[in-house]
């Protein structure tokens, strides 16, 4: 795309990374967007295709453009939450704190149980004009064995998920993401650990130098998605936030491929 094509798309990709459409709203006509932003028809849908092949947009009948995650399935009502009577730790340092809390399901007899709380936690997936992910070969020695990862590690106190999310791709890689997007946070092991986890998604990135944590460092590629089913299928992808984060970017592009079929 040149340079005024590339500006239009980062101004809808901005819309979108805003919330300016939620989840099941219509991009309006490409009429209006020829209009409003001053690009041609045909440079319109060039942009809009490449947000469509990001997951960003679906297509709905021939020229309908809308943002993928409206839900049909509503909130159950009428349950409880569990009652929390108070919380004590039973070891604490600057990497894991485990507590014992006092907790009374809804029907049951109030118990102790053990809570996990760990650091705040930020992945990235970054992905090249070639449909290739950024990622890294190392090793991890709680389960002994090498597999890929994306990049990402702790926020710190203070800093915002996103620049922890950039920082550390920097730091694990030497690449820096033109561009990142959070596309959702989740619990690795709701049940029992304390551990939020910010995934984000970022299209294109510069060498900048070196990877400088050497601790977290290793073989650095860029691989094709099309590798990914096949790596997960020989056990070879590494950690909940590379699943989660390669999962959400395969998903969302076969929802594409199957809206536009229709």
């Amino acid at each position: 795309m040149g340079p005024k094509t590339t500006k239009i798309y980062e101004t809808l990709r901005a819309r979108l990374a805003a919330g300016e459409y939620v989840p099941g709203d219509k991009l309006p006509s490409e009429r209006t967007l020829v209009e409003e932003l001053g690009i041609g028809r045909t440079a319109l849908r060039q942009v809009l295709a490449r947000l469509v092949s990001e997951g960003q947009l679906e297509v709905r009948g021939r020229s309908s453009y809308r943002v993928p995650g409206a839900v049909s399935v509503q909130r159950p009502e009428g349950l409880e939450p569990w009652r929390i009577h108070g919380e004590r730790d039973v070891y604490d340092n600057r990497w894991v704190k485990l507590q014992l809390w006092d907790v009374e399901p809804p029907g049951v007899e109030r118990f102790e149980h053990h809570v996990v709380r760990l650091h705040h936690v930020a992945v990235t997936a970054v992905i090249d004009d070639q449909d290739r992910v950024l990622m890294v070969w190392r090793y991890r020695f709680v389960p002994q064995q090498f597999g890929w990862e994306l990049p990402g590690g702790i926020i710190d106190q203070g800093e915002e998920p996103v620049d922890a999310a950039l920082r550390e791709t920097v730091e694990e890689t030497g690449w820096r993401p033109k561009s990142l997007e959070r596309v959702v946070s989740y619990q690795p092991m709701v049940g029992m650990v304390d551990s939020p986890h910010e995934i984000f998604v970022g299209y294109g990135a510069e060498k900048v130098g070196e990877p400088t944590d050497l601790e977290e460092a290793g073989h650095i590629e860029w691989v094709p998605l099309a590798d990914i089913p096949g790596l997960m299928a020989r056990g070879e992808l590494m950690g909940s936030g590379t699943l989660v984060a390669l999962l959400h970017i395969l998903a969302a592009r076969r929802t594409q491929g199957l809206t536009t079929a229709q």
